[in-house]
C-alpha cells in the first residue's frame, strides 16, 4: 500500500452531520456566499462551486451545543476531528486535530484575519471563552482548502465569521451550571438599526470549573464589542473581542502507574515534598493571560460588478505561568550554588519560575471582488507584523542564602515575523453544469529569534544562543473542477500548500537537526447528493508530504509538542456523510472517516539525555502518531412542539503517541454517548424566549484517554543500552451532566 499513489481526495462538502440536515443546496451556498461578500472582508469561503472539502456550522447548531465548552469541543462532531481536553471536560485547555494534523497546522480566520499566533501557528482557545456566543457561523475546510491569511492550512483550515449587527433591539442571558462546579453566565445586548444607519453589540462572559482532574480549575472572562455603520453601498465596522483567563495547570497528565496509585484524576503540576516529605502542591500553579483582538472592517460595493473589503487589525496579548520546579540545577537559572547550615554545598534546589510572554500582532489588508457573466474573480494582499518577548524569572528558590534579584531574569528573547502574502483566485462557469477553479498564493516570510532561550546549554555553562534568521518564498496553486446539476454535485481538485516551522521547532527540537519548511500536495475527489429528505457525500483525499513536521510524542518543557521533519509521509482517506429526514420530528445523522496516515522508511532516534549521543532505530512504515484510522460520529434527533431531543455518539479508533509504532504508547479506541435534552418556551413572562437544557455527557460512563504524551530513553548497564519508555495520559471525566437556561427579551 505504501507504494500505491491514490491521487483522490475529499471531504464531503454539503452533508454535514453536525449542522443539522445541513446538506445546503446549491442555492443556499449562493445565497451565504453572496451576503459574505456583500458585507464580510476577505472571508475566503467556499461555497458549491469551490471544488474543496468543507462544511458550514450554523449560528443555530453552535448554540445549541455552549454550555461553556471551548470552540474545539463544539466543532467535534464535524468530519475527521477529534479533540483533546486537559481537565477532562472541554473547559480550559483544549485542542482539536483533523485530519490527524494538530492545532499549529489548522488556519484559524475571524472576519478572514488570522488568529493563530505566528510563532507557536497554535490558538489557544482558553483565551477566548464562549466565543461561540458572538458568532454567526463556522466554515470548516479540510485539507489545504482556499488561501487564506495567516498560517499555512495544513490540514484544515476554520473560518469564523462573527455576529452581523442586528436590525431589532435585543437582550439576553443565559447561563449553565453542571458537575464539578462548573458554570457560565453570559450577557448580550444590541441596539438594533440606530437612525436607518448606526447599532451596537456587547457581549460579556465568565465561566468557571473546577475541572474533572485534580485542581485543574480555569476562571475566565471574555468579552465582544461591535459599532457598525451602514448605508446601500458601505458597511464599517469597529469590533473588540477577547478574554482573560487563569488555569491551573494540568498539562504533565498521569502515567498509568500513578493512576493506579493515586486515582484517575491525579494531577502531578505543582507536586514536591514539604519540610516533613509529604506530598504537597503549589498553589498558584497557574497560567495567566490576557488577549485582545481588534478589528476594524470596511466593505463596499463599486457598481454591479466590483466590491472592496478591507481590514486593519491589532491583537495585543500578554501573560505568564507560575510554576513550581523540584531539585532543578542551580546554574541553570543563573544562580550561583551555596553552602547551607551544616555546610554543605548545594547546587539543586526546589524553586519557583514565571515564564512570561508579551505580543504584539498587526496586519491589514484588503481584496477586489470583480462578478460578470460566468467569471468571478478575486484578488487580495495581507501583510502583517509581529513582535514576541519571552522571558523567564525567578520567584523564590528554597532556604537560598546568595544574592537574588527579586524576580532575576534568567532567559531573554525576542521573536519578529514579517509575513506578506497575495493571492488571485478566479472560477469561472463553463456552462451550467461544469465549473473551473484556480487559486494562486505567494507568501513571504520573514522571521528572527534573537537572545537568550529557557533551554540551558551545559557546554557554555550558559542559556542557550537564540540566532535564527530565516527567509521563506511559498507558491501554492490549487486548481479544480466543479460539476453542479440539481441535486448532484461533483468535484476533483489538486492543492499545494507550504508551511514554515513554528518557534518551537527551533528552539525545542534535536539542535543537530534543524527544522525545515514542509510541502502538502493535496489531491481531492467528492461526489454528493443533496435532498430534503436525504443527502449523501462521498470523499476521498490523498494528502502527500515532504518533510511533514510530525509529533514524536514527547512535550517540550512547557507542555508542547516537539515535532521532527520526515522525509515522506502521506494520509489518504475516505470520508463519508449522509442525513435522513423522514419526518419534521426526526433526524438522523452520520459521518465517518477512514483513513491510512503513514510515515515511510521511518528512523526513530532515542537519546541518552537531552539531545545527546543518540541511537537509532530503522522502523519501516510507521502509522503517524494521533491519527486514528477510523472516526466516526452518529446522532440521533428527535423535536416536537417546543422540545427537542438528542443522542450523539461519537467513535476514535485507536491512536499511537509516537512514530515508533509501539504498543506502550497507544491511546485506546473509545466510543463515547451524550444525551442532550431542550425546551423553549415563547412569549412567556414578559421574554420572548425561555430555552432550558440539560446534557449528560458520557452517559455509558466510559473511562478513556484522548490525549497525552510519550518518550523514550536509554541508559548503559554494564556496556549495555537498556531503552527505557514512558508515557502519561490525559483523563476525560465518566458521566457528568450540566443544565443551562437562556432568556431573550
Amino acid at each position: 500500500m505504501d507504494k500505491i499513489i491514490f491521487p483522490a481526495a475529499l471531504v464531503i462538502g454539503q452533508a454535514s452531520l453536525y449542522a443539522a440536515a445541513q446538506s445546503p443546496s446549491v442555492e443556499t451556498f449562493d445565497s451565504i456566499a453572496s451576503m459574505l461578500e456583500e458585507i464580510e472582508v476577505v472571508a475566503n469561503r467556499a461555497n458549491a462551486k469551490t471544488p474543496v472539502a468543507f462544511t458550514n456550522v450554523s449560528k443555530k447548531e453552535l448554540l445549541k451545543s455552549n454550555d461553556g465548552r471551548d470552540m474545539t469541543h463544539l466543532l467535534q462532531l464535524t468530519p475527521s476531528v477529534t479533540v483533546t481536553s486537559d481537565a477532562g471536560t472541554g473547559i480550559g485547555y483544549t485542542s482539536m486535530r483533523i485530519r490527524g494534523t494538530d492545532g499549529s497546522r489548522i488556519n484559524v480566520t475571524a472576519n478572514g484575519i488570522p488568529i493563530n499566533n505566528p510563532e507557536s501557528h497554535n490558538v489557544y482557545w482558553v483565551n477566548m471563552p464562549d466565543l461561540a456566543s458572538s458568532l454567526r457561523d463556522v466554515q470548516v475546510q479540510r485539507g489545504a482548502g482556499t488561501s487564506t491569511n495567516g498560517a499555512g492550512a495544513f490540514g484544515a483550515s476554520v473560518n469564523m465569521i462573527t455576529d452581523a449587527p442586528s436590525e431589532d433591539p435585543y437582550a439576553e442571558l443565559s447561563g449553565a451550571y453542571g458537575a464539578y462546579n462548573t458554570s457560565r453566565e453570559t450577557i448580550r445586548v444590541g441596539s438594533g438599526l440606530l437612525s436607518d444607519h448606526w447599532s451596537f453589540d456587547a457581549r460579556i462572559s465568565h465561566l468557571y470549573s473546577d475541572g474533572y482532574i485534580d485542581r485543574a480549575s480555569t476562571e475566565l472572562w471574555s468579552y465582544f464589542g461591535q459599532a457598525a455603520y451602514r448605508n446601500s453601498n458601505t458597511q464599517v465596522r469597529l469590533l473588540a473581542f477577547g478574554g482573560k483567563e487563569k488555569t491551573y495547570m494540568a498539562w504533565d497528565y498521569a502515567s498509568l502507574e500513578d493512576m493506579k496509585k493515586y486515582g484517575r484524576r491525579y494531577n502531578p503540576c505543582g507536586q514536591y515534598l514539604d519540610k516533613e516529605g509529604n506530598i504537597a502542591y503549589y498553589e498558584d500553579q497557574n497560567d495567566n493571560y490576557i488577549q485582545h483582538h481588534f478589528q476594524l472592517l470596511l466593505s463596499q460595493h463599486i457598481g454591479e460588478r466590483w466590491n472592496l473589503n478591507a481590514a486593519l487589525h491589532y491583537t495585543a496579548d500578554n501573560g505568564y505561568y507560575d510554576q513550581y520546579k523540584t531539585n532543578r540545577t542551580l546554574e541553570e537559572y543563573g544562580l550561583a550554588d551555596y553552602y547551607n547550615q551544616e555546610g554543605e554545598k548545594i547546587s539543586k534546589s526546589d524553586l519557583i519560575r514565571l515564564k512570561n510572554n508579551v505580543n504584539d500582532f498587526y496586519g491589514a489588508q484588503v481584496s477586489m471582488n470583480y462578478r460578470d457573466g460566468g467569471w468571478n474573480v478575486s484578488g487580495g494582499v495581507a501583510a502583517t507584523d509581529f513582535h514576541g518577548h519571552h522571558f523567564g524569572q525567578v520567584k523564590w528558590v528554597r532556604n537560598y542564602t546568595g544574592p537574588i534579584d527579586p524576580l532575576q531574569k534568567y532567559y531573554d528573547n525576542t521573536g519578529d515575523k514579517w509575513d506578506v502574502n497575495t493571492y488571485v483566485r478566479a472560477v469561472y462557469d463553463i456552462n451550467e453544469a461544469f465549473s473551473a477553479f484556480a487559486d494562486m498564493q505567494y507568501r513571504h516570510i520573514d522571521y528572527k529569534i534573537q537572545g537568550e532561550s529557557d533551554n540551558f546549554d551545559w557546554n557554555t555553562g550558559a542559556p542557550a544562543a537564540l540566532d535564527i534568521h530565516r527567509k521563506w518564498d511559498f507558491f501554492n496553486p490549487k486548481l479544480g473542477v466543479n460539476y453542479t446539476n440539481g441535486n448532484h454535485r461533483a468535484f476533483a481538485s489538486w492543492a499545494v500548500a507550504q508551511k514554515e516551522p513554528t518557534r518551537d521547532n527551533f528552539t525545542d527540537g534535536d539542535p543537530d537537526r534543524l527544522p525545515k519548511s514542509e510541502r502538502l500536495d493535496d489531491f481531492e475527489l467528492g461526489y454528493a447528493f443533496n435532498h430534503s429528505i436525504f443527502s449523501l457525500g462521498v470523499n476521498l483525499y490523498y494528502m502527500l508530504y515532504k518533510d511533514q513536521l510530525v509529533a514524536t510524542g514527547e512535550l517540550s518543557d512547557t507542555g508542547n509538542p516537539i515535532s521532527v521533519n520526515v522525509p515522506d509521509s502521506y494520509r489518504m482517506g475516505l470520508e463519508l456523510q449522509t442525513a435522513l429526514k423522514p419526518a419534521d420530528w426526526f433526524e438522523w445523522q452520520f459521518n465517518l472517516t477512514w483513513s491510512r496516515n503513514r510515515i515511510k522508511n521511518f528512523v526513530e532516534y532515542i537519546y541518552e539525555d537531552e539531545w545527546t549521543n543518540p541511537i537509532t532505530f530503522d522502523l519501516g512504515s510507521t502509522p503517524i502518531s494521533f491519527s486514528p484510522d477510523l472516526i466516526f460520529n452518529n446522532t440521533f434527533s428527535f423535536a416536537y412542539k417546543g422540545g427537542d431531543a438528542a443522542l450523539v455518539s461519537n467513535y476514535v479508533g485507536r491512536q499511537y503517541m509516537t512514530n515508533a509504532h509501539s504498543e506502550e504508547a497507544r491511546l485506546d479506541a473509545y466510543f463515547v454517548t451524550d444525551l442532550q435534552l431542550g425546551y423553549t418556551f415563547r412569549n412567556i413572562a414578559g421574554m420572548k424566549e425561555l430555552k432550558l437544557g440539560l446534557t449528560v455527557y458520557n452517559i455509558f460512563n466510559k473511562k478513556y484517554f484522548n490525549n497525552g504524551y510519550a518518550g523514550a530513553g536509554y541508559y548503559v548497564e554494564n556496556g549495555e543500552n537498556v531503552i527505557y519508555r514512558y508515557a502519561g495520559y490525559a483523563a476525560q471525566a465518566p458521566a457528568h451532566v450540566m443544565a443551562t437556561a437562556t432568556l431573550k427579551f
